[in-house]
C-alpha cells in the first residue's frame, strides 16, 4: 500500500479552499493508497515515512518563502518530493521568466526592480497600462494594474513591496487578457492533462492589497496548437535551468495573447497549481495513476 501525503496548508477555522483535496484523497484511497492531507508546516509529521509527498495546496508559502524552501529541501532529502525541491526553489522566484526568455520562449516582457534600485516605472507618455507585482507571490497577491496617470499609486505599491523585502516585477498590461482571457494548460505525469480559461483578475482601480477572485469566469478550454507548442517549449527549459532534477510530475503554463496575436507565457507554475479537477472530473483517474506511479519511485537526489 503506497503511502502518499498531500501537502497543504491549514486554513482553520474556515472550510478548506482546495476543492480538489477531498476528491483526490478519496480517489487515491479507493485505488489502494494510504493517502493523507497534511499541513506542510506541521512540526510533528515524519515526512520520511511516506513514499511520496505531493505538494498540493500549500497556498500560504509565499508569505513564508524561506521556511517553505527549508521544508522542501529537508523533505526531499528523506523521501520523494513532487515537484523536486530544486525545481521548487527555481520556480518560486518569478525571475525564472528571464530563463525562459533567454531560451527563446515568448514571455510577457518583464523588468525587475530590487529594493534600493530606482523605480523606473513606464513613462506616462507611452500611454499603456502596466502591472506591478512581486517576484514571489501567488493568487495575484500584491499585484495591481495601473493606468499612465496613476504614477503615485504605483510608487506607493513599489515602496510597500520593497519595504517587505520583495523584488518587484513591472510588465506591460497585456490587453489580450481582456478579450481572450488567460489560458491555463495543466500537465501531469509528462503529458497534457487538460486546459482552462479564466477572465482578467486585475481590474482597473483595484488596490494591490485588495481582495480579488483568483480564477474569475473559469471554464474548460481546448488549447490551440500554437498554445500547446509554447507551453511545451517553456517546460523544456526546466531541464536546463535545473540540471539533474527529475522531470516535474506536474506543471501549469499560463498563457495570454500578445499584441501580434501569438501566445505569451505569463507564468510557469511548478509549485502548487490548482488542478481544477472540479472543472475537469474526467482527469481524476489520470492524476491518480500518475501519483501512484510516482510513489513507486525513489527519493529525490537533488535536494
Amino acid at each position: 500500500m503506497p503511502r502518499v501525503a498531500l501537502a497543504t496548508f491549514d486554513p482553520a477555522p474556515a472550510p478548506h479552499p482546495d476543492r480538489d483535496l477531498p476528491v483526490l484523497l478519496a480517489a487515491l484511497r479507493a485505488a489502494g493508497a494510504d493517502a493523507v492531507a497534511v499541513p506542510w508546516d506541521d512540526p510533528d509529521t515524519d515526512w520520511g515515512r511516506f513514499d511520496l509527498v505531493l505538494i498540493r495546496s500549500t497556498w500560504d508559502y509565499t508569505w513564508r518563502a524561506a521556511d517553505f524552501m527549508t521544508w522542501a529541501r529537508r523533505t526531499g532529502a528523506v523521501t520523494r518530493l513532487a515537484n523536486p525541491a530544486a525545481v521548487v526553489r527555481w520556480n518560486s522566484d518569478k525571475r525564472y521568466l528571464g530563463d525562459l526568455a533567454a531560451a527563446g520562449v515568448p514571455v510577457v516582457p518583464t523588468r525587475y526592480v530590487a529594493p534600493g534600485e530606482e523605480a523606473g516605472l513606464p513613462d506616462p507618455s507611452d500611454g499603456g497600462e502596466y502591472v506591478v507585482k512581486p517576484t514571489s507571490g501567488a493568487g495575484a497577491r500584491y499585484a495591481a494594474r495601473y493606468a499612465p496617470g496613476e504614477h503615485e499609486r504605483a510608487l506607493t505599491h513599489l515602496a510597500r513591496l520593497h519595504g517587505e523585502g520583495f523584488t518587484a516585477m513591472i510588465q506591460p498590461y497585456v490587453t489580450g487578457i481582456d478579450t481572450d482571457g488567460e489560458r491555463a494548460l495543466q500537465f501531469f505525469g509528462g503529458g497534457l492533462l487538460h486546459a482552462s480559461r479564466k477572465r482578467a483578475v486585475l481590474t482597473p482601480g483595484t488596490g494591490y492589497d485588495d481582495a480579488r477572485v483568483s480564477h474569475p469566469g473559469l471554464e474548460p478550454w481546448t488549447p490551440a496548437p500554437a498554445e500547446l507548442a509554447v507551453a511545451e517549449a517553456a517546460l523544456a527549459v526546466v531541464a536546463h535551468a535545473v540540471p539533474g532534477a527529475p522531470e516535474p510530475l506536474y506543471a501549469r503554463v499560463d498563457l495570454v495573447t500578445g499584441d501580434d496575436g501569438r501566445p505569451l507565457v505569463m507564468e510557469l507554475e511548478l509549485v502548487e497549481p490548482n488542478l481544477f479537477l472540479f472543472l475537469h472530473p474526467g482527469s481524476l483517474d489520470k492524476v491518480v495513476t500518475a501519483v501512484l506511479a510516482a510513489a513507486d519511485g525513489h527519493p529525490d537526489p537533488t535536494h
